[in-house]
């Protein structure tokens, strides 16, 4: 199973003179956390996320989401305003990892755990053709695990664990507990693409009937969102 076979075809992507303001404005009505930055042809110039906003727009809060609506058009805390001259060339994180569709599944897997990051944007002939992500690399690693037997609900659990470990899920304040089928994911985790990663992750294991999702963001305590 290669890349090609688990990325997301549909990217939503902008380009490198696209405003700070028009950027918050597309992670808010299409709930994604980061967005590839390409040119006219389609080649990735670099990424930008929620944290790349946080971290470089002046004045900026230094956590949480809850201002994306208020780059779109009011003021942030302290009366600060983001200039309208600020473009996703200004913010974007320029140092990207990207692979190619004939990428195996495992090497995308060992490059988000070791490079530590969510998604991995994937070209073909030097343009932008998908997007892997956290979630789509569980659902590939649960599905080529869906051929062999789960032994109860004890091996449906380590099944889900050793998924989300390879997928490099951050599971240090989850827990996963399986009863009857129904796997339980209770606890911490650290952004939505872990949470989704999780999901993912459960549901495509066999024997798996039902998922109670009983995580919450860490963020979540202070802010609707997390700066992924």
């Amino acid at each position: 199973m290669n890349a090609r076979d688990i990325m997301t075809t549909r990217v939503i992507s902008v380009l490198p003179d696209t405003s700070v303001r028009e950027i918050a404005r597309i992670l808010e009505a299409n709930l994604v956390s980061a967005l590839p930055v390409v040119d006219a042809e389609g080649r990735i110039l670099g990424m930008v996320s929620e944290g790349d906003l946080l971290r470089r727009v002046p004045g900026g809060p230094q956590h949480g989401s809850w201002w994306l609506t208020l780059l779109a058009g009011e003021p942030l805390p302290g009366g600060h305003s983001v200039p309208e001259s600020l473009r996703a060339a200004d913010v974007m994180t320029k140092d990207v990892v990207r692979i190619r569709e004939d990428t195996p599944l495992s090497e995308a897997a060992r490059i988000l755990e070791t490079r530590r990051v969510k998604r991995l944007p994937v070209e073909r002939d030097g343009r932008l053709v998908g997007i892997v992500s956290r979630a789509n690399v569980a659902q590939g690693l649960a599905s080529q695990a869906a051929s062999a037997p789960v032994p109860g609900d004890a091996g449906i659990r380590k099944a889900i664990v050793d998924t989300l470990d390879r997928a490099a899920v951050g599971t240090h304040l989850m827990n996963v507990i399986v009863t009857d089928g129904t796997a339980w994911l209770w606890g911490a985790v650290d952004s939505r693409s872990d949470e989704t990663a999780a999901l993912a992750a459960a549901r495509a294991v066999p024997g798996v009937r039902h998922v109670a999702n009983h995580l919450f963001l860490l963020s979540s305590r202070l802010h609707p969102r997390d700066a992924d």
